[in-house]
């Protein structure tokens, strides 16, 4: 028994797509696959479509009175969350929050609340914290707190005196070749040659800094002075000096930039 059967040649098929599809090529018909709401007249459409014409759209639906969705007897009431005055508002616009004069006059806008906690970066506020000279008490936001904190101009004069004095000062050279003892002069040149005249650190080369960079010892001369199994000539080894620009040689000294940094560059130019 067929599933369907072409209205035009009583011709069988075997699905009802099959039989709508030889209708349309065969007898030049697209046979109707809706049945208009209305009138009730059946009708083709590719699409969704509950009406076959505009017409028995309108006549159907009506925008009249209450079936308008703009009908003045469908306003809701609210109360504005700026102001706290009632207002009306249709359900067709939006849910009704602010009132027309917090809108118009841009009340609504609250700023968000960005101090103390509220704050996405917040991490507890200032801390109370030394001077490194004075020991006067200081407030610092955390991130302004490092290895040194100093209350005034004055205690970062001083500081930076003292810390850069003698040995503490990046051009120190143990107070002249003399102090240094032989051996110096040469495994500079060989430092330097070897670390190609460049900071081993961040990269400055000898055209970029106007002149050679430093070469610092990674165990400090005066380890080697005061140590009672070691010459000071065992500083001056390939294996513990580094060429450094000025500011990577003062971390260095301050010990920012860790020994078993330091050697990893060396170690890795191949020729340490």
């Amino acid at each position: 028994m067929s599933d369907a059967v072409c209205p035009t040649c009583d011709r069988d098929f075997s699905s009802e797509r099959g039989m709508r599809v030889h209708h349309s090529q065969v007898h030049g018909e697209t046979l109707p696959n809706r049945e208009c709401s209305h009138c009730g007249m059946e009708f083709h459409s590719e699409h969704e479509k509950v009406y076959c014409s505009p017409e028995c759209r309108d006549a159907a639906v009506s925008f009249a009175g209450a079936d308008n969705p703009n009908y003045e007897g469908k306003l809701e009431t609210a109360t504005c969350r700026r102001c706290s005055t009632e207002f009306e508002y249709y359900p067709s616009e939006k849910e009704g929050k602010y009132c027309s004069e917090c809108v118009e006059s841009g009340q609504w806008q609250s700023a968000p609340e960005v101090t103390a906690e509220a704050n996405g970066q917040w991490n507890g506020g200032k801390e109370r914290v030394p001077c490194a000279v004075c020991e006067t008490t200081v407030e610092r936001w955390p991130s302004e707190i490092s290895d040194t904190v100093l209350c005034s101009e004055a205690c970062r004069s001083e500081w930076l005196s003292e810390a850069f004095r003698g040995s503490g000062h990046p051009n120190w050279k143990g107070g002249g070749n003399v102090e240094y003892g032989p051996g110096w002069h040469s495994v500079r040149e060989a430092a330097l040659e070897r670390d190609e005249y460049s900071c081993q650190v961040c990269g400055a080369t000898h055209d970029e800094l106007g002149r050679n960079p430093d070469v610092h010892h990674i165990t400090p001369v005066r380890w080697f002075v005061t140590s009672n199994d070691h010459e000071l000539t065992d500083a001056h080894q390939l294996s513990n000096v580094i060429a450094l620009c000025n500011s990577c040689h003062r971390k260095a000294e301050f010990d920012t930039i860790e020994e078993d940094v330091l050697r990893s560059k060396i170690a890795n130019s191949g020729t340490a």
